[in-house]
């Protein structure tokens, strides 16, 4: 079976929305494009450069491939455009029916049928990057099996979140974690089961405590 690993950028509170570029994403008026540009450093490309170093495909929703093939196939003597170039992209959409960039496969039927299908099989990764509404579907599905989460220092208030109304409750245990000297906190989380609930209340609740509970506060 293969995995399905995602790797996003969010700000700390949960906005994934457009973190390359002004352009990359303008939906819902959203004016804040590039917010990631800036804290980039060496330990965060020595990150990157582990998690892209064993073989994988791209699985990608519509609108972070239409970003991807405008630009990886111009790029000249970059190792990541060799690598993005070479391998397979497959590509959840409902609107695209042709695609120009090489090794792309359009999951443009029963799109949820043939993720699991494609999931199923033996075989490389799957790498998701971007493609913030596509992970809405991967998350309500439960069909992500590891995410890589770099949580950079900035709120923004705004715009497309990680986890969106819908994301179905469940546990993550984190399995790796280190800090950028620009203060990135790059994270990796893998599932772990059902949330499981306690409490730290008085195990005989006090007569204001029995009120309060009443009154429905």
């Amino acid at each position: 079976m293969r995995k399905i690993i995602t790797n996003t950028f969010a700000t700390l509170d949960g906005v994934i929305q457009a973190p390359g570029g002004p352009e990359e994403d303008r939906a819902g008026g959203f004016e804040l494009g590039g917010w990631s540009f800036h804290y980039w450093d060496e330990i965060m490309g020595q990150v990157m450069d582990e998690g892209m170093s064993r073989p994988y495909d791209l699985l990608l929703g519509r609108k972070t491939y239409d970003i991807f093939a405008a630009h990886w196939p111009f790029m000249e003597n970059d190792p990541t455009a060799e690598q993005f170039n070479a391998c397979n992209k497959y590509v959840a959409t409902q609107t695209l029916k042709d695609a120009t960039w090489q090794n792309t496969v359009l999951l443009n039927g029963d799109t949820l049928a043939q993720l699991k299908a494609l999931k199923s099989e033996d075989g490389i990764d799957l790498q998701v990057h971007g493609s913030a509404d596509f992970i809405q579907t991967l998350l309500r599905h439960n069909l992500i099996d590891e995410m890589n989460i770099w949580i950079f220092p900035l709120v923004i208030g705004q715009g497309k979140k990680l986890f969106a109304n819908g994301t179905v409750p469940s546990n993550l245990k984190l399995t790796k974690h280190s800090v950028s000297s620009t203060g990135v906190i790059m994270t990796t989380y893998v599932p772990d089961g059902e949330i499981k609930v306690g409490s730290f209340a008085l195990e005989e609740p006090t007569e204001l405590e029995i009120k309060r509970r009443e009154s429905g506060v």
